[in-house]
């Protein structure tokens, strides 16, 4: 029931540039009384066999209601998505995430054509990633090194899971800020502050870059993925000022705001990422990094737009400079409120923010963000979906389809769809009825 042409099939991991252009015929009129899926790739074949699965439905005989028979319509759909980057974020470092779960949210994610698995994996909390270069990371900075880590092992089995989901997995080492857990396994790495406290990586001493490029090039090798997450946000640079030795650094240096000491570390660690060889790496970074930097950020970077609040001119201004951006800032799900909140996430239109044709064409993407404070292997999957739903259908579907009253029966159905398939997702509108068997 399936064809595909040209060599987009023989790759073997999904990319930012796979093709995911399906067609589906059923008894069309050049083709009568045969189903065919047409792709130029099999994660187009993937997409279309999901679509192909939601054509399909059930008419139970009149007489007999235990006896019926599965059917689906003649017809024809040509479907491509507008996005090429449609993730999830999931944090692993708040709550440890079970990678039973992280996989079963795969499954969601295929279900619903998100193709970008962006996993926060270290923070202050903790640091649940096993590393080859420095187990001590993991031993001394995880909740549990026995329970509450990643092994290598663990993040294959993630990383297959996902490939054959055309996921891409994307992962995050959040740095300068968000590392306190970096240093119980690493000493000497973090910035110290007035009192003894500790801030940010300290980004004046060579051994933080020599540590940074062996840990990097690890990362690399591990996750095969083009794009790398730097992370960059929200760092303490009260510290880096309160520091007579980063002081005397910057002055020597003619750095003359602390906001620019972390432009000063983030080249350096692009510098890093772009040693790297064989393959080419790209990195991603949160705003405050292309905001701080005032102009003298890598154009290379990609900047994540994430504060909710003025999130559309922070696009203009970072598109206008010739940056590529993802946004997730409308996307925080793990924020909740009672009632239906997911036609707050369905209006948003990432590319609506002003600019121009070639500014709009730099927006290539978003993902909706599950930040863990308050979210742990438990709770994830209903909190997320199927709110998430009505972000990959802003992301996937063309631009013009922005009606909330179409989608709601659409998203209602998916939900039933996902239940019977075995996720306890919530209830997306309310009261309302799927036809399960719960006993």
């Amino acid at each position: 029931m399936n064809n595909y042409r040209g060599c987009q099939g023989l790759n073997k991991n999904p990319s930012e540039s796979m093709h995911e252009h399906y067609e589906i015929k059923i008894d069309s009129p050049d083709e009568p009384n045969r189903a065919r899926i047409i792709a130029f790739s099999v994660w187009g074949i993937l997409r279309g066999m999901e679509s192909f699965g939601h054509l399909i439905y059930y008419k139970a005989d009149q007489t007999n209601s235990n006896v019926g028979v599965y059917l689906v319509n003649s017809t024809q759909v040509m479907d491509f998505p507008r996005f090429t980057h449609r993730g999830v974020m999931l944090d692993s470092s708040r709550h440890f995430l079970s990678k039973s779960v992280i996989i079963a949210n795969l499954d969601l994610m295929e279900m619903n054509k998100m193709n970008v698995f962006h996993w926060h994996l270290t923070d202050d909390q903790s640091f649940p990633y096993e590393s080859k270069s420095f187990p001590q990371l993991s031993k001394k900075g995880s909740y549990n090194p026995n329970t509450h880590v990643y092994h290598q092992q663990d993040i294959k089995e993630i990383l297959e899971a996902a490939r054959i989901r055309g996921i891409r997995v994307v992962p995050e080492f959040d740095t300068p800020g968000h590392t306190r857990s970096w240093e119980n396994g690493h000493p000497g790495l973090l910035t110290k502050c007035f009192d003894g406290v500790l801030g940010p990586v300290n980004p004046i001493l060579n051994s933080t870059y020599a540590f940074m490029k062996k840990f990097f090039h690890e990362v690399m090798t591990v996750f095969p993925d083009e794009l790398l997450h730097l992370g960059g946000d929200e760092v303490n640079t009260n510290c880096w000022k309160n520091n007579t030795e980063i002081v005397a650094f910057m002055k020597e240096n003619n750095i003359t705001d602390a906001k620019l000491l972390e432009a000063y570390y983030l080249a350096k660690i692009f510098n890093i990422v772009e040693s790297y060889k064989p393959s080419k790496k790209s990195y991603a970074v949160w705003q405050e990094a292309y905001q701080n930097g005032q102009g003298q950020l890598s154009k290379n970077a990609i900047v994540h737009v994430w504060k909710g609040e003025d999130w559309q001119n922070v696009t203009q201004k970072a598109t206008g400079d010739g940056m590529k951006v993802l946004l997730s800032a409308p996307w925080y799900l793990n924020y909740i409120s009672y009632g239906i909140d997911w036609h707050n996430y369905y209006k948003i239109d990432p590319q609506n923010f002003g600019g121009n044709d070639k500014q709009r064409r730099l927006v290539f993407g978003g993902e909706a963000c599950m930040w863990g404070e308050f979210v742990n292997s438990i709770n994830l999957i209903p909190r997320l979906w199927p709110r998430a739903s009505a972000v990959a259908e802003r992301l996937w579907s063309s631009a013009d389809v922005t009606d909330v009253n179409k989608a709601a029966p659409r998203l209602q159905e998916h939900e039933c769809r996902m239940l019977k398939r075995g996720y306890r997702v919530e209830p997306s509108n309310g009261p309302g009825y799927c036809d399960i068997d719960w006993n």
